[in-house]
């Protein structure tokens, strides 16, 4: 059995999705959280300047734009929401019909994303995919809180966490191939490689689409996507 796992941000959709779920939980939930948007500018810099992580910088945007907890089922009713809009105007047809070839000829599908996992997991179950690996947030007796649970699922800790959900699979041993847009994504994209399977680039970045030419991976656009100040390779 073959395994197909696929990144989300700007390799299924158009775009990336964190700052449009707080703009979406904005507008739908907490208008007046809107006075607080400037403050998301300080942590945005000190990320751009490396001085924190990715990780804090979600935690600190939820808490800005969330607060600091939040019901489970408030948050898995707009994720349903949410996760409806991205799926209407955000993932590419092309992307939808190679999630269909793989599903036909017998491929688990498998969305492997930094994300936070509250909302991917809704998108996931929309599109039809069978696991999600995704960033974990902290819950306690059904409330979020604006922290995350382990690492944010991004580069070296994708990976772990890939192969991590690997050896507990029917067949650890199965092979799986890839698919992703960001350089980021070059650990997992090796583990694909050495476990028999295939690294697709999908709507790459310049620096991936350079390093996927230089090692003969397969190239794939399926749609222009939107850059982001987030973005680094």
């Amino acid at each position: 059995m073959t395994i197909s796992i696929y990144d989300m941000d700007r390799t299924i959709t158009r775009r990336g999705t964190w700052i449009p779920w707080l703009a979406f939980w904005l507008r739908t939930e907490a208008p007046w959280r809107l006075v607080l948007v400037p403050l998301l500018i300080g942590p945005g810099l000190a990320y751009w300047l490396g001085l924190i992580d990715r990780g804090r910088l979600k935690a600190l945007g939820q808490r800005l734009v969330m607060g600091r907890s939040v019901s489970r089922h408030r948050v898995e009713r707009v994720a349903t929401a949410f996760a409806r809009h991205v799926v209407t105007h955000d993932v590419f047809p092309d992307a939808i019909t190679a999630f269909e070839t793989a599903r036909a000829v017998g491929h688990t599908l498998v969305l492997a994303t930094a994300s936070n996992a509250y909302y991917v997991q809704a998108i996931a179950h929309l599109l039809g995919f069978d696991a999600v690996i995704a960033t974990e947030s902290r819950w306690v007796n059904d409330a979020l809180l604006a922290r995350l649970d382990g690492d944010n699922t991004y580069g070296e800790a994708k990976r772990i966490r890939i192969a991590g959900w690997l050896d507990t699979h029917d067949d650890p041993a199965a092979p799986f191939d890839f698919y992703s847009d960001h350089l980021s994504d070059l650990p997992s994209f090796e583990l694909a490689e050495a476990r028999g399977g295939v690294a697709v680039a999908v709507n790459p970045s310049p620096p991936l689409r350079a390093e996927a030419a230089r090692r003969g991976w397969t190239i794939v656009d399926w749609g222009a996507t939107e850059r982001s100040f987030f973005e680094r390779a």
